[in-house]
């Protein structure tokens, strides 16, 4: 892997000999990188005109990987650049689940071309892949393992390994199945080399296996890769046939984009499946848009506040300074709450029935944060602000923002660790109802806290 620092002298050497039809020495450059490493140089480089070059000088097994690597626009590129000898070629070295993410980003006019060139056996298992729904187990899986029989011996299941494993994703682990090809044991290649050859596999495999449905939904299948740290899952349908697996690589792109996803939302911003470089200023513009005229709207309940409150300011003035404090630390309070509870939540490590423990675990902690703050929050007051700076602080005023400070960080707390259950409850995604919308409810809950404590303890 290169260094970040030796990017851009990468990308000069190679724009240079690019430039002096070097095309030998550029494949020697290119070669010994990784393919990962090669697409991440593509986006710096002029992909019409450099692009397809670098990747027709590459071995067809190393440039099927690179592709694989590339963000869509670029393999689009490609693709409409191929002739169809060339599409025949990368489309063999690829396995299903890559090419099926493929066709997903595609055009309507360059799948056809790529489903054309497919030989039929992909062909067929493309479109049935196709078929499942979006987040399920399904619509990642790959249909590229490799299946023994139990009645098998070990020596023929050694054969037919070495005869099919080049073709597969994975041969780690081995799928013993029936003839009505239900999943009935699962084989590590670990066990198949130590065992004796006449051994038979049914008598060497572990009946005890963990699998997955393929309408279940892809992170949780994601989750329990982690959870029981294999490099893949079983896929099963309703009648426990096994139709194919999920791998690792793809779980952890399934993670990736399900955290990517929720840290948008809960930025307030509508879900995109771009790079930020790639995304143009409209699109960009179209998925915060709507968060922030929602968020201005709802802005206005507590400009209402204020308003009715306009004689109590009025009387004391010092009291505007400090709203922006109050609702400020109110939201960040309800900020960590929430976030701590969706990441309980994605991780399937809190419940529903969870709400109770979580809420009287908030209160705890609301308690000893708002302490703290009004603590120091009324040592700045008296000693910085009344004596520094000569603000009218009376023992009062300082009493009504600590008390209101206290107030604010248990409710921001409360509203925090419980909206983001109840919307999961109801069905709603938690993220959505993060940090825009507690911190909404917050601003105005701490609003109503201060006025109150202001007009009982300042009379007005």
């Amino acid at each position: 892997m290169f260094e970040m620092e030796n990017r851009g002298e990468l990308i000069e050497k190679i724009e240079d000999l690019v430039n002096r039809k070097r095309y030998t020495e550029l494949r020697d450059l290119l070669l010994p990188l990784e393919p990962a490493d090669i697409a991440i140089l593509a986006d710096d480089l002029d992909n019409e005109k450099t692009l397809p070059l670098l990747f027709r000088l590459l071995p067809k097994e190393q440039a099927a990987e690179v592709f694989v690597e590339l963000e869509s626009d670029q393999q689009e590129l490609l693709i409409r650049g191929f002739s169809n000898t060339e599409l025949k070629e990368v489309l063999d070295e690829l396995y299903l689940d890559d090419t099926v993410d493929i066709v997903e980003e595609m055009p309507a006019n360059v799948v056809k071309r790529i489903l054309k060139h497919s030989d039929p056996d992909m062909r067929k298992s493309i479109n049935e892949i196709l078929k499942y729904p979006e987040d399920s187990t399904g619509s990642i899986m790959t249909t590229e393992f490799v299946d023994l029989k139990e009645t098998m011996t070990v020596e023929d299941a050694l054969k037919r390994i070495r005869r099919t494993g080049p073709d597969k994703e994975t041969i780690n682990v081995c799928y013993v199945i029936d003839d009505w090809r239900h999943l009935i044991g699962v084989l590590s290649i670990r066990t198949l080399l130590l065992a004796e050859e006449d051994d038979i596999i049914g008598d060497i495999m572990e009946r005890n296996y963990i699998c997955v449905q393929t309408l279940d939904d892809q992170e949780e299948t994601a989750r329990a890769l982690g959870k029981y740290d294999f490099l893949a899952l079983p896929v099963v349908d309703t009648e426990n046939r096994l139709v194919g697996i999920v791998t690792v690589d793809d779980a952890i792109d399934v993670l990736q984009e399900e955290t990517t996803e929720d840290m948008e939302k809960m930025a307030a911003m509508l879900p995109t499946d771009k790079p930020y470089l790639r995304t143009s200023a409209f699109d960009t513009f179209k998925s915060r848009i709507p968060w922030l005229l929602l968020l201005m709207v709802s802005a206005t309940f507590t400009g209402q506040i204020i308003s009715s409150f306009e004689d109590a300011l009025s009387a004391f003035t010092i009291l505007t300074a400090y709203i922006p404090m109050l609702m400020d630390t109110g939201g960040n309070c309800g900020s960590q709450a929430s976030v701590t509870v969706i990441r309980g939540l994605s991780l399937g490590e809190i419940e529903f029935s969870d709400l109770i423990q979580v809420v009287w675990k908030e209160c705890r902690v609301a308690l000893l944060c708002g302490t703290v703050l009004a603590g120091a929050n009324f040592a700045k007051l008296m000693l910085l602000d009344r004596m520094v700076f000569h603000n009218p602080i009376t023992v009062t005023v300082a009493a009504v923002i600590c008390l209101t400070l206290v107030c604010t960080v248990f409710a921001a707390k409360i509203v925090g660790c419980m909206l983001p259950l109840l919307a999961k409850k109801i069905g709603f995604d938690p993220a959505v109802m993060a940090s825009p919308f507690i911190t909404t409810i917050v601003d105005a809950l701490s609003l109503l806290i201060y006025f109150r404590f202001a007009s009982f303890l300042l009379g007005i």
